[in-house]
């Protein structure tokens, strides 16, 4: 059988709204649009970053493309491990959000600021472990993709 549902009195309901009215003012208003206003300007900033670190890769260093979108890896890449290491890195993460972990200077921090807080228990156990937790699961899973990949393209050649 089914329960009816009891309708509320009417002292009730002024009670339910005003509950409703306070849940509405105390909550606080939300930051979406903030942040991923935030997120595309840093993530862009850090690309066009990118971008001016290759530009001058290639007019000071005459470097060819190869060699321009590797220098550009490193040095971002060393760029955050700089700023991990120095403490500024979480300030800009606290800030952008999305913005500056998307990019690979985000997986630089990730790899770095595990280390960082584990430095006191050594090199060995505290460092270098740490580096591998977070980034030895990517190295595994992308050298493994890659290898599929690569069997893939090759069996499709034998078949044409």
């Amino acid at each position: 059988m089914a329960r009816m549902k009891r309708s509320l009195t009417p002292a009730e309901k002024r009670e339910h709204r005003a509950y409703l009215d306070l849940v509405k003012r105390r909550m606080p208003r939300s930051r979406t649009l903030l942040r991923c206003v935030l997120a595309f300007l840093t993530g862009g900033a850090i690309c066009a970053l990118g971008q001016l670190i290759g530009d001058a890769g290639t007019a000071l260093l005459s470097l060819d493309e190869s060699a321009r979108s590797s220098f550009v890896s490193v040095t971002l890449i060393f760029a955050a491990a700089l700023l991990t290491g120095l403490g500024v890195y979480d300030d800009i993460g606290r800030v952008a959000g999305a913005g500056s972990v998307v990019p690979i200077t985000g997986f630089a921090n990730s790899v770095v600021a595990p280390a960082m807080e584990h430095r006191s228990e050594g090199i060995v156990t505290g460092v270098c472990a740490q580096i591998f937790t977070i980034a030895g699961p990517v190295l595994v899973y992308g050298v493994t993709s890659s290898v599929l990949l690569g069997l893939i393209v090759w069996a499709i050649s034998l078949i044409k």
